[in-house]
């Protein structure tokens, strides 16, 4: 293993600011014929694709891109403003016979598909530097670490729906993608140093299969509200969910993020004080503010609802087809729970030894589930055909199904 990933540098003493896009900053493409000029100029280009997209999370209920942005060799930079476009697949035409490269992958693939962009190979910058075995994977600590370029990264909270977008913005995007490639050579470099090339092309495409799907609906949504697992008792917990629909109707409707409608410390305030009127409830924590009083209504609406519920349609323990949390295997079942130990032991021993992030080498959730409910003949090929049906990739399987047999053997 390289000096670069055991220590997460492996550039110049000095590094250089990048403030500007060698090209320029471009105009954001907003029509038609722009998006046409755009797919004709990378479809010209050579080699891979750099690929990036902006959100608005944390403004707002939908995870939409609201800029994509795009770099190729021979092509320059192209920044596209997808709001008044109806789809990007001219875009996606142009480009889908190369590699795209991105920077977290998993983040960016959804918000890129429902504009009609679908990588069909790629390369996840900050997955190579995982397997790899880089302490620092964020991109412009691997862009000054192996380019010796510094990136500022100050809008990447902004609230990308906001238009027009300010030009230091913009130059900000633009940049997110200027040395994109660059960083995927030099990281392939060190995947094949390693030997792990193999690993990660693996994951790649285990990426480009299941990456832009949307996600699985959530069972009880509501029970994630922070800090709602301290109320005790079902009548509590019927207002929690109760407040928190009421919020998440409101988000949807007005496309803004729950929580700058109503925080959840706020939920779990009134689900606790279960007040009957306004005055009441403006004494609650999180409600005297100008904008949550105007919806003051609503809020009780939900408390009125959740209070006039029957007994038999208050919530119950929610029925799970995974394992229960890890802190109460001791109690449920003992035997389970010296398992999982084992088995954490062989995954976080393997991990080190082969300079890997315990969770890449294998999901916490796979070792659960393998743990909870091995096979019924313990042996490394059903241990190995348990993790297959699980989604483990077949290097993870090579790598670690013969330790985790004699973990679950005991």
């Amino acid at each position: 293993m390289s000096d670069a990933a055991t220590s997460g540098t492996g550039a110049p003493d000095a590094s250089t600011p990048l403030v500007a896009p060698r090209e320029g900053t471009p105009t954001p493409v907003i029509d038609a014929p722009g998006l046409a000029e755009v797919a004709a100029r990378f479809a010209a280009g050579a080699g891979p694709v750099a690929v990036d997209a902006e959100r608005a999370s944390g403004y707002r209920y939908s995870q939409r891109a609201y800029l994509v942005q795009l770099r190729r060799s021979g092509a320059g930079t192209a920044l596209i403003d997808p709001i008044d476009l109806a789809d990007l697949r001219v875009l996606d035409d142009a480009i889908a016979d190369t590699e795209w490269v991105l920077h977290a992958a998993s983040q960016d693939l959804q918000c890129l598909a429902e504009v009609g962009l679908r990588p069909r190979r790629l390369f996840d910058t900050e997955l190579a530097a995982r397997i790899a075995g880089f302490e620092r994977v964020g991109l412009a600590a691997l862009t000054e670490s192996l380019l010796g370029y510094t990136l500022e990264k100050h809008h990447s909270a902004a609230d990308w729906s906001t238009r027009p977008l300010p030009d230091s913005w913009l130059t900000y995007a633009a940049l997110d993608v200027e040395m994109l490639v660059e960083l995927r050579d030099a990281l392939a470099t060190e995947l094949h140093a390693q030997g792990k090339h193999e690993w990660a092309a693996e994951e790649f495409a285990a990426l480009v299969r299941w990456g832009g799907q949307p996600p699985k609906p959530r069972v009880d949504p509501w029970r994630r509200t922070s800090g709602a697992h301290k109320l005790r008792g079902p009548r509590a917990q019927a207002r929690v969910r109760a407040l928190w629909q009421a919020r998440d109707d409101l988000a949807r409707r007005r496309d803004t993020a729950p929580g700058r409608i109503l925080p959840d410390a706020a939920i779990v305030a009134a689900a606790e004080a279960d007040p009957a009127d306004e005055r009441s409830l403006m004494a609650v924590p999180g409600y005297a503010g100008r904008a949550t009083r105007r919806l003051a209504s609503v809020w009780l609406r939900a408390l009125a609802d959740a209070r006039a519920l029957p007994d038999n349609e208050l919530p119950t323990q929610p029925v799970t087809d995974g394992p229960p949390p890890p802190h109460r295997w001791n109690e449920r079942d003992p035997a389970a729970a010296a398992r999982l130990a084992r088995c954490r032991q062989v995954v976080t021993g393997s991990a080190s030894t082969l300079a890997l992030p315990p969770e890449n080498l294998i999901t916490p959730d796979t070792v659960r589930r393998l743990a909870w409910m091995p096979p019924d003949e313990i042996s490394k090929e059903t241990v190995a055909a348990e993790l297959r049906g699980l989604g483990a990739r077949e290097w993870q399987v090579k790598l670690i199904a013969a330790d985790l047999a004699v973990a679950l053997a005991g």
